[in-house]
């Protein structure tokens, strides 16, 4: 395996967080985990949505959790959503299984899904997928990038084009397909590009001279790993806005959903996984996770707040 180039350094890099940095991540993390349900109890189960009909939203990871309560309310309020998935036979299943649900209710709507195979594990399915979707030469209004993986204490793997997984999927594989899409969005300016994030970055570091765990410099876990993976996310997330301009009216913005009840749970340290089977009324639900997310990617005051971040720098 090819290693990936490094980066040279300004400065020399320090390995690690610093203990405090670490506490205050942690403390982080716990608040969020066991009281943000509390706080937001206020809030309705699903979030309200506006007519989309004229809307086109590409949804990464929608055949499950989040991603999925994100595709199909989407489609409920009329948008024409794309579900980019691995597994296009389960989501094809899933879309059958809305539409029969939608006509126990009414019988004329019918929901504007397309299926469409994506695998971020692979940079070329990436590059498919886009010059696919870029060749219809249609708008597109958001780009929600909500697949990612956590492979809580399992051992480092690395892509077929050397990248530590975590890092391609949830980083790199991403923000090339914001990139390859860029001229659909710009065609259906004002669109979104919404990131969805995760509290975790709160503890990750990024080493530009160890990117990929193996110099030697930094020693993997999956912990380290994905919060590294969505750290980075966030870096790029801050470049991508400030870069593109202000007349091509894209706004890119990170999400956190909240610790959500997922499968991921069971492959978490054994104290975690004891208190998230003894706690589970204080995680939210995906159709809860899934409220910030459609937040983002739908309503006004998200694309205000974009604005005025651009007016200020």
């Amino acid at each position: 395996m090819d290693s990936v180039p490094s980066f040279s350094a300004a400065k020399e890099e320090k390995p690690q967080l610093g203990w405090f940095e670490w506490l205050k991540g942690w403390y982080r993390l716990v608040l969020e985990t066991f009281f943000e349900k509390y706080w937001s109890r206020h809030l309705p189960n699903s979030l309200p949505l506006p007519p989309l009909n004229s809307i086109t939203s590409i949804v990464t990871g929608s055949s499950s959790g989040i991603g999925l309560e994100i595709a199909r309310q989407l489609a409920e309020a009329g948008a024409h959503v794309v579900m980019a998935v691995r597994n296009t036979e389960l989501a094809h299943k899933l879309v059958q299984k809305w539409q029969t649900e939608l006509q126990n209710i009414s019988s004329t709507k019918v929901l504007n899904i397309d299926v469409m195979e994506l695998n971020l594990s692979s940079l070329e399915s990436v590059a498919r997928f886009a010059n696919t979707w870029n060749s219809r030469n249609k708008p597109l209004n958001i780009l929600i990038n909500n697949a990612g993986i956590f492979s809580m204490g399992k051992p480092q793997t690395f892509s077929s084009h050397g990248y530590e997984m975590h890092m391609q999927v949830n980083f790199l594989a991403p923000f090339l397909l914001s990139l390859l899409l860029l001229p659909s969005l710009k065609a259906g300016a004002p669109s979104r590009i919404v990131n969805v994030n995760s509290l975790m970055h709160a503890i990750g570091f990024v080493d530009t001279r160890d990117l990929n765990f193996d110099k030697g410099i930094n020693h993997f876990t999956s912990l380290r790993g994905y919060s590294r993976s969505k750290l980075a996310q966030i870096m790029f997330n801050n470049v991508l806005h400030r870069t593109i301009p202000k007349s091509a009216k894209i706004n890119v913005v990170c999400v956190d959903p909240g610790s959500v009840r997922t499968n991921v749970v069971r492959d978490l340290p054994r104290i975690i996984q004891i208190a998230f089977q003894a706690l589970p009324k204080f995680l939210y639900t995906a159709q809860e996770g899934s409220r910030s997310v459609l937040y983002a990617a739908v309503y006004n005051e998200i694309w205000e707040y974009c604005e005025k971040l651009k007016a200020e720098e």
